[in-house]
């Protein structure tokens, strides 16, 4: 599978590392070259600097011929806007973005344009999970 991540913070990087390890071909986007650093010396993937919202960039990443495409920086407003234009200017068949913000999540997930991962829930639900746990 040719898989984009855009974002080389701890997330993507380990994305990448992971999905670069069960064969998959991967290319990850950032805009500070300081971040791919993260990567392990035996990352066999490619990586690109760039803006993840520029649509050259994204061509330059092989986007046109991508069959995933991940946003997972930092920022919410980057990772919605970038898995936007994956998913509806390039026809990326499977776009998934981490924003972490609940309710932009629910918003985006409700309209279908795009599958999102929110940390802040996933994170408040395994708290109250640790906490509820064996407890009526």
């Amino acid at each position: 599978m040719k898989v984009i991540i855009l974002g080389c913070g701890r997330l993507g990087a380990y994305l990448a590392q992971v999905l670069d390890q069960q064969q998959h071909q991967v290319t990850i986007i950032d805009r500070n070259s300081d971040s791919f650093n993260r990567l392990p010396p035996e990352f066999r993937g490619t990586i690109l600097l760039g803006v993840g919202i520029d649509e050259d960039v994204l061509r330059r990443a092989g986007i046109e011929h991508a069959d995933a495409f991940i946003a997972a920086t930092n920022g919410d407003n980057t990772n919605a806007m970038a898995a936007e234009i994956a998913r509806l200017v390039f026809q990326v068949p499977k776009v998934i973005a981490r924003l972490y913000d609940p309710v932009r999540a629910d918003t985006f997930r409700e309209f279908g344009v795009i599958e999102t991962v929110c940390p802040t829930v996933m994170s408040a639900d395994k708290i109250t999970e640790l906490l509820m746990d064996g407890k009526k």
